[in-house]
């Protein structure tokens, strides 16, 4: 693995963090984590708060992007040619070697296995 394929992948970590922690921090219909940090909570992360928005629009932006060039990264090329499957190659054999040019037949193989007859 490259260095830019590791970097990639630090980077998609700590937004997918990042990202969580900033969606548990804004508040929905029934309040949200930042109800729990109180006062502070509320200024800073409440509903008229147009900053916590925008962080999280840049920061989905930096996942989504970060996803996708680690998967560009992975992606093993494959062509049409590289899916079709090919039959395996025939070579000719010596069989037609000996044949003569004329098209008259050649003489049979002897059969090395049964001995000659004695006759």
């Amino acid at each position: 693995m490259s260095i830019l394929t590791v970097l990639c992948y630090i980077l998609f970590v700590l937004a997918a963090i990042v990202l969580i922690v900033v969606v548990l921090l804004q508040e929905g219909r029934g309040g949200g984590f930042g109800e729990a940090l109180g006062v502070h909570g509320r200024e800073t992360f409440g509903p008229g708060s147009k900053g916590i928005n925008t962080f999280t629009g840049w920061t989905a932006g930096v996942f989504l992007a970060s996803a996708l060039v680690i998967h560009y990264m992975n992606k093993t090329p494959q062509t049409a040619i590289d899916s079709i499957p090919t039959a395996p190659s025939v070579l000719p054999t010596d069989a037609g070697a000996g044949a003569p040019a004329d098209g008259a037949s050649a003489p049979a193989p002897v059969d090395s296995t049964t001995p000659p007859s004695n006759q």
